[in-house]
């Protein structure tokens, strides 16, 4: 069940034991499971459901960003994400724990899921990263298959977009579900989110980048402290919107930081946002950046430039809420 409600944070959390490169399975009883923008709804469930079956942490985690990687009408991750100005579809994912472990892949090719891609350079390799060709070869060799991410659609939103070759990006896209072809929108993520009833936590943030984008570009998404950041006894942080103007003061890694030092959920993501506005100033006049974090005692907050950034929270019964987050512009 889905509803819209601007009601306080929810508690809870899932079991979750530290372990080599996973969590041990965990009943979803006092789960709290959260990601950004309204087809987070859908991501919770998987990872909900994932978890009730038995699943550790980081397989639901996984399980809820494979949701939106596999849509083809989401068209900010994964596959019938619009492509670079080459026409290609590149591909970024980071999944991470609060015991130290993390994966990531940036400028993947021809793989639909890449935070599975990015769990096995966590799990079999002593990297953190694989980025471009190598990572693309690493994910054939780890047998997943090659697949076509260019729909018809993306490709024809391409060759309309060449026509001017104009890149402006639209606030809020992600909701958006049905975008005039051509339109030069700036893509962006599923960032997922779970905590522990012990208090422990993991993450995970998935992309197809901002659309029509320099061939190589590289946003915040998979890239720790900025895209994501998990801490253990401390809490997790999730960014969404341009990736450059998150990169630029480590948006994820300040959040987790200010909640260290004592701040909550919501005003850490709002203290993140106010520093980006004052550095800043009108160079982001009409751009979108949005913080969604989960602390200690699981609260949770979130806080955007713009109005219109929404986020998906899940209970333990397994409800899910999609919340409007409070924004610094009116």
């Amino acid at each position: 069940m889905i509803a819209t409600t601007r009601r306080g944070a929810l508690l809870g959390g899932i079991g979750l034991a530290a372990g080599a490169s996973a969590l041990r399975a965990a009943e979803p009883r006092g789960a709290t499971i959260v990601s950004t923008w309204d087809f987070g709804a859908a991501a919770n469930a998987a990872a909900f459901e994932r978890l009730r079956s038995g699943g550790s942490l980081l397989d639901a985690i996984e399980a809820g960003a494979r949701v939106p990687e596999a849509d083809p009408a989401n068209h900010s991750v994964g596959f019938g994400g619009y492509p670079d100005r080459d026409g290609v579809v590149t591909l970024d994912a980071i999944i991470m724990d609060d015991a130290g472990h993390v994966g990531a892949v940036a400028a993947l090719e021809d793989t639909v899921h890449a935070v599975s891609v990015a769990r096995r350079v966590m799990e079999r390799t002593p990297h953190t990263m694989l980025v471009g060709e190598g990572a693309t070869r690493f994910a054939r060799e780890q047998g997943f298959p090659k697949r076509d991410l260019l729909t018809p659609e993306a490709k024809a939103a391409w060759q309309e977009w060449l026509k001017t070759s104009r890149y402006q990006p639209v606030a809020n896209i992600e909701n958006q579900r049905t975008p005039s072809p051509g339109s030069a929108r700036d893509h962006d993520t599923i960032g997922i989110l779970a905590r522990g009833a012990d208090g422990r936590f993991a993450g995970a943030c998935t992309t197809s980048g901002m659309a029509f984008k320099l061939h190589g570009r590289v946003g915040d998404s998979p890239q720790a402290g900025c895209g994501l950041f998990v801490e253990a006894g401390v809490g997790a942080a999730t960014s969404t919107g341009v990736g450059e103007e998150v990169i630029r003061i480590a948006g994820t890694a300040r959040v987790v930081a200010s909640m260290r030092a004592g701040l909550s959920a919501a005003a850490a993501c709002r203290e993140a946002v106010e520093h980006i506005a004052h550095l800043r100033g009108d160079a982001i006049k009409d751009v979108q950046v949005g913080f969604l974090a989960l602390s200690r005692d699981g609260a949770v907050g979130a806080f955007a430039l713009q109005p219109g950034f929404t986020f998906a929270v899940t209970d333990a019964s397994g409800k899910t809420e999609v919340r409007p987050s409070p924004s610094l512009k009116t």
